[in-house]
């Protein structure tokens, strides 16, 4: 059973299923140094997730290994965000997830000598702008002097938001996919102007036909059964009008339940919370001037009746430390 409720992550696992399009995306978002040492051949998708089970509905990870020139092998660690509202602690994910990669290398290889490189990369897709510093150093509170001296490492950052949609990607299968990906995060006024365009994007990839349609099912509000048959249509133009329509029929029906249950309740809580914590942000912001990074990780990690117990010592509070004592 697809589960609706991450429907980001179930996407992202379609459009990165095939060797080509994973390397479609590296060769186009990484920087042209990276790209230069790397060979021709496609990545090899190397099976797994590293991110912890409770932080799965807000990221989805996959790790890919290709080959350079000099005869190495480099890794690709790949993050996608699926908050609609920025995580500051992207760094810190990105680390958990490297570090977790490397603790299963060593234990399959007792006798290493030497690390594997990897290269951090982060897909965001989200409306709110992407402001975080993409160095892992900007978590940590030290003084200049320090800096020289403490770990840190930078990562990529291809933020969907800013780029044309046909700059998306070159290859057509990713375009398709990332214009869908794009477009799944924004308002209902501003994914129905892009509806077309994307169906257009996705006639020169017809094979990604049910996945996008399953993503734009559960993530495009206003979309309903006779959008449904319109895209069938313009996308297989071969068939005849009674698959078309059963095709249609089907998407809808097979789905609906899972869709609304699993994907509107789950949705429906997400938003909740994620309106209850800007909310809480807001008042937080008020009363207290500036909220620490530590207090957002708080609030994300929270269930909803926590943040209303929250939100209810605010007032009484001298200090943001006693909220969440």
């Amino acid at each position: 059973m697809i589960k609706l409720a991450q429907p980001h992550d179930r996407l992202f696992t379609a459009l990165m299923s095939t060797p080509e399009t994973a390397g479609a995306l590296l060769r186009e978002y990484m920087p042209k140094e990276i790209v230069a040492v790397l060979t021709p051949e496609d990545p090899e998708l190397v099976q797994g997730s590293f991110i912890n089970e409770e932080l799965r509905p807000y990221y989805s990870d996959r790790m890919f290994r290709a080959k350079t020139l000099s005869g190495r092998s480099v890794y690709f660690y790949t993050l996608m965000e699926h908050k609609s509202y920025l995580d500051r602690k992207v760094g810190q994910q990105l680390h958990r997830g490297i570090s977790r990669f490397i603790e299963q290398k060593e234990q399959e290889n007792p006798e290493w000598t030497l690390l594997p490189a990897i290269v951090p990369f982060v897909l965001y897709h989200g409306a709110q702008e992407w402001t975080i510093p993409n160095e892992f150093l900007a978590l940590v509170d030290a003084d200049e002097a320090l800096r020289p001296w403490l770990m840190n490492f930078s990562f990529i950052v291809a933020n969907l938001g800013p780029i044309p949609d046909n700059r998306l990607a070159r290859n057509a299968r990713l375009k398709a996919g990332l214009m869908a990906l794009k477009y799944g995060t924004r308002d209902p006024k501003t994914q129905n102007e892009a509806l077309w365009a994307i169906v257009a994007a996705l006639e020169e990839a017809p094979e990604l036909l049910v996945p996008v349609m399953l993503y734009l099912l559960t993530t495009f509000q206003d979309l309903d059964e006779s959008d449904v048959r319109e895209i069938v249509i313009r996308v297989c133009p071969q068939e005849t009008t009674e698959m078309i329509s059963v095709f249609a029929r089907n998407i809808v029906e097979q789905h609906k339940n899972e869709w609304r249950q699993e994907g509107f309740e789950s949705g429906e809580q997400r938003g909740k919370l994620e309106e209850r914590i800007e909310m809480l942000i807001d008042l937080l912001q008020e009363r207290f001037g500036s909220v620490p990074d530590w207090v957002r990780s708080r609030l994300a990690e929270a269930d909803l009746n926590t943040l209303k117990g929250w939100s209810k010592k605010i007032f009484g509070a001298e200090k943001i430390e006693q909220i969440f004592q």
